[in-house]
Formats: structure tokens, C-alpha cells, sequence
């Protein structure tokens, strides 16, 4: 295993069909500009309410991401 430095940075995703999908969203739009995303860890789920159901899902990740030699 090589040795690696790891930078993290939070992101918040939403969607309005589940948790899964806002977490995808977070990540292929920073995929965009971040490179080397490595791992992601789910650090908050909240969602918005209208009309006694959820409108949509938020979800704030932890990515880490190696750092260019």
C-alpha cells in the first residue's frame, strides 16, 4: 500500500426521490472539479416537508480525495 495524503471537504446534496440520489448528485458535480475523490461518508440526512410529505431529501457527505504528487 503507498503512502497517501488525504484532503476532505463537506458537500450537501439534494433530490427529490431519495437519499441515494442526493448523494449522487453531490459527487458527480464535484467530480467536475475535485479529482482523486477516494471515499465519502454520510454525515447528516434532512429533508424539507410539504403537505405531510417529504418534498425533498438532503444529504451532506465527507469526501476525501488524494492529493497530486
Amino acid at each position: 500500500m503507498s503512502d497517501h495524503v488525504y484532503k476532505s471537504i463537506e458537500l450537501t446534496g439534494s433530490s427529490t426521490t431519495g437519499i441515494e440520489e442526493a448523494v449522487e448528485r453531490a459527487l458527480e458535480k464535484a467530480s467536475n472539479t475535485v479529482h482523486n475523490m477516494r471515499w465519502f461518508e454520510v454525515v447528516e440526512t434532512r429533508g424539507h416537508i410539504e403537505d405531510g410529505q417529504v418534498a425533498h431529501w438532503q444529504v451532506t457527505v465527507k469526501v476525501g480525495f488524494t492529493l497530486d504528487d
